[in-house]
């Protein structure tokens, strides 16, 4: 049975995502920053109701040596890690005259440090294995950049040339690394936008909707399959036609 981590997975996107590759059949290393992260969520439940096994691993995935402890724990408990997801994120908002120097720090560790840490260490598993698929969640901002968001683009712009270097240094061992860049989608972090706020949005948005969490596990889905064996170093923008 192949296994797959997805970081930050207790609830939102990378809950979506993990129920979407469980339902695809891989065995699920669940993954947040606290045993807290966990209550009063029925999402590991919902997972081995598939028949597929599921672990809860806690670590800061900022952290270095975190990093490389839960790879080793999900490796002994699984004996393979064949997709990795990098989906933990936070935001610390702002305009750039008043954002401090400690949210600016605190975003690009926990969003951007995270994917180097988890890619250098499950990457290393994969490689003896001479296959992997490493799946990383960019953004829109990190593509067009947002306003009040220079911490949180700037990560996930980082995410985008981390994706292509590592498409091209690990190509080679069978490896295979793209992003996806949402656009704006429908989760608790949206829900607390001013009325006004969402029409402007949606005024952006071609199809004029938000999207599903569903929607970004469904790309992920495809790109962690045979289906997508030859696509390597792509961003799939996942946005409703926001760009357009």
């Amino acid at each position: 049975m192949a296994t797959a981590i997805i970081t930050g997975s207790a609830r939102g996107i990378g809950a979506a995502i993990a129920l979407r590759l469980a339902k695809d059949g891989y065995d699920i290393a669940l993954n947040d920053i606290a045993e807290s992260c966990f209550d009063n969520n029925d999402i590991t439940d919902k997972i081995k109701a598939l028949g597929v096994k599921c672990g809860i691993y806690i670590a800061d995935v900022s952290n270095h040596d975190a990093c490389a402890d839960m790879v080793k724990k999900v490796k002994a408990d699984f004996s393979s890690i064949d997709v990795l997801v990098n989906n933990a994120g936070i935001t610390r908002d702002g305009l750039l005259a008043r954002m401090s120097e400690e949210n600016f720090d605190l975003v690009i560790s926990v969003n951007q440090k995270s994917v180097f840490n988890m890619t250098k260490h499950a990457g290393a598993v994969m490689m003896k294995q001479r296959s992997g698929r490493i799946i990383n969640l960019s953004s829109v901002a990190g593509v067009y950049g947002n306003a009040g968001q220079m911490n949180y683009s700037a990560s996930k712009a980082a995410i985008i040339g981390m994706t292509k270097t590592t498409a091209k240094e690990l190509g080679s061992r069978g490896i295979t690394c793209n992003a996806v860049a949402p656009g704006f989608i429908e989760t608790p972090m949206t829900a607390q936008l001013s009325d006004e706020m969402k029409t402007a949005i949606l005024s952006q948005i071609a199809l004029k909707r938000y999207g599903q969490v569903e929607e970004i596990a469904g790309v992920v889905s495809f790109l962690a399959s045979p289906d997508a064996s030859y696509v390597t170093g792509q961003v799939i923008e996942i946005s409703g036609g926001l760009s357009m």
